[in-house]
């Protein structure tokens, strides 16, 4: 899952929230300048840990390819492993980041010892809550074999629900590692919860790469041994053991110290359950349609092996895709998004539409201004990447070519899913989750929709990227509906402002898109792009070529986000004044 995510003695400095000055009062995020400066600095350190859990996540995506290829064991083993954080997202996931962390803020401004006592009782909660899911989660395990893989049979099913017995504790680590980061960051450390994810990643890798060793060839559900089964599983769910141990020492540099407590005052539990209905109506839709979309992909890739065309065209492909697309998303997005939630809920709380406001303005253009680029070169060089990261072991070309046209679908969701998702914190720091709710059964009722679509209007090696495809309509749909409203909750979006950086971001990336074709059409006719080291040469040079054009031309029409992105980070060079 990627829900959202993140350990180190980072420098309070560093992962404080700053607030600068705005129209609206002393604690805005203003103009643009100093609004988006403000956030750079909350989420520099964000940003850095996240661009290394999802290096370091591509490693490990790329080590368990090339150990289990995307073939029918690699099916078995990414719905088994996908189930833990659904089930984590719907009973939990969406409460903790749009309930949980606004209820916590506002505890804490009406008193802070109070503040504290309540985040004991909620934690204790969680705790007690994923305790008793995951038991039960472990005994239901074929149940969701049957739900998201019903095309299974014989050994892939066998074997596939040995991996969700194995998977399913990871339950409960997720949950209270995501609780752990929701306290860190209503307290200021955002850099733990980033950097965490990265210990996971390194066990993953060498889990994959001793898989490597003790096998020749490629393996498959008949074929896989015990002891083969045993390493992946232990090794897959004790790197998310790792991932939240890791997070205590921070909790206590932060002060944080669990006392198991359950003496609820009057009305607390009913204020996160009416909250947290809303939540779970939206989480349920959202999940109903990526099992939706999890069958069909499985029932494509079984489709696709009886007709005799290979076994590189079900999950797997998909998964793989969605983990590239991510990306930019979780080391832009997923910052910016942590470090405004929490302002925005106070700002909120204290009645500052303008400044909640102009904290969403300036953290949308901010985040844009490397989403927007990232989707260019997805889009333009992706043969290219998915031959980098996968193309090898037990992973062909022709595989690696399925991940790339997915990609390449999903590349066109990324501008219009993160504008959607950061939309959506906008209400959950007003304390609104109904509206999210309603406008989600519009979004996933139309995925669902595109996604049985593609299954049945496509031939069968397109489906996969069909159904990916249909989830960028889908986020469009999302992003449009969410504007109108919540350009009428707030008096006005400061679309003005929104429009004309995002036009002037399109313009400047035009050139970065005619330098990376460039870079593949003379790459391919010289040498082809299909093996490692021209893929590498075309990626690179397209990349940084077209990245350069890119930044000049964003800061000859003056992108005010480009200037101030480019400012902040010179001066964290070593010798520059800070």
């Amino acid at each position: 899952m990627d829900l959202p995510l993140p350990a180190g003695g980072s420098p309070v400095a560093d992962t404080t929230i700053v607030d600068t000055p705005g129209p609206g009062g002393s604690g805005g995020s203003g103009g643009s300048g100093k609004g988006a400066s403000g956030i750079l600095r909350s989420g520099a350190i964000m940003a850095v840990g996240t661009l290394a859990s999802r290096v370091t996540g591509f490693l490990r995506t790329a080590v368990i390819v090339a150990a289990l290829g995307t073939g029918l064991l690699a099916n078995a083993y990414n719905t088994a492993n996908t189930i833990p954080n659904q089930i984590y997202d719907l009973l939990l996931g969406g409460i903790l980041t749009s309930v949980i962390v606004p209820l916590l803020v506002r505890a804490k401004q009406r008193d802070q010892v109070y503040g504290e006592q309540y985040e004991q009782r909620v934690f204790t909660l969680a705790v007690i809550g994923l305790g008793a899911l995951t038991v039960v989660s472990v005994l239901l395990a074929p149940l969701f074999i049957s739900a998201l893989a019903g095309s299974y049979t014989g050994d892939q099913r066998e074997v596939a629900v040995l991996f969700a017995r194995f998977f399913l504790p990871q339950l409960f680590f997720y949950g209270v590692g995501a609780f752990a980061g929701a306290i860190l960051n209503t307290r200021g450390s955002f850099g733990a919860p980033m950097w965490a994810p990265v210990l996971n990643n390194i066990v993953v890798i060498a889990i994959g790469g001793a898989f490597l060793a003790i096998t020749t060839g490629r393996v498959d559900p008949s074929s896989i041994s015990d002891g083969q089964m045993l390493l992946l599983s232990v090794g897959t769910t004790g790197g998310i053991v790792l991932q939240t141990v890791a997070l205590w020492p921070s909790l206590r540099r932060v002060g944080f110290r669990w006392r198991p407590r359950l003496d609820f005052r009057r009305g607390e539990i009913g204020e996160v359950g009416k909250m947290a209905g809303w939540t779970l109506l939206y989480v349920i839709a959202t999940q109903a349609a990526l099992a939706v979309v999890t069958a069909l992909a499985n029932r494509a890739g079984n489709l696709a092996v009886d007709e005799g065309l290979g076994e590189g065209y079900g999950y797997t492909p998909y998964f793989n895709a969605y983990q590239l697309f991510q990306l930019p998303y979780a080391i832009v997005g997923v910052s910016v998004i942590t470090a405004l939630l929490p302002r925005m809920s106070r700002f909120a709380a204290e009645g500052k539409t303008a400044d909640v406001r102009a904290a969403f303005s300036s953290g949308l253009r901010l985040s844009s201004v490397i989403i927007m680029p990232a989707a260019a070169l997805m889009l333009v060089l992706g043969p290219e990447i998915t031959t980098v990261l996968f193309a090898h072991g037990n992973t062909t070309s022709d595989d690696a070519l399925v991940i790339a046209r997915v990609m390449q679908m999903f590349a066109i969701a990324l501008v219009p899913f993160s504008v959607y998702q950061l939309m959506l914190r906008v209400f959950y720091a007003h304390g609104d989750t109904r509206t999210p709710a309603l406008v989600g059964l519009v979004v996933t009722t139309s995925n669902i929709v595109m996604a049985f679509t593609a299954y049945n209007v496509l031939d069968v090696k397109w489906i996969v990227t069909g159904i990916a495809g249909g989830f960028a309509i889908t986020n469009l749909v999302g992003t449009i509906t969410c504007w109108l409203v919540l350009r009428r909750k707030l008096g006005g979006i400061d679309g003005r402002r929104i429009v004309g950086g995002h036009l002037k971001l399109l313009v400047a990336i035009w050139p970065l898109v005619g330098f990376a074709y460039a870079a593949h059409t003379v790459a391919d006719a010289l040498a082809g792009t299909d093996t490692l080291l021209p893929a590498l040469a075309t990626l690179v040079a397209g990349s940084v070529g077209g990245g350069l054009l890119y930044v000049f031309f964003a800061r000859l029409m003056r992108v005010e986000e480009i200037q101030t992105t480019l400012a902040t980070f010179a001066r964290r060079l070593p010798g520059r004044a800070k």
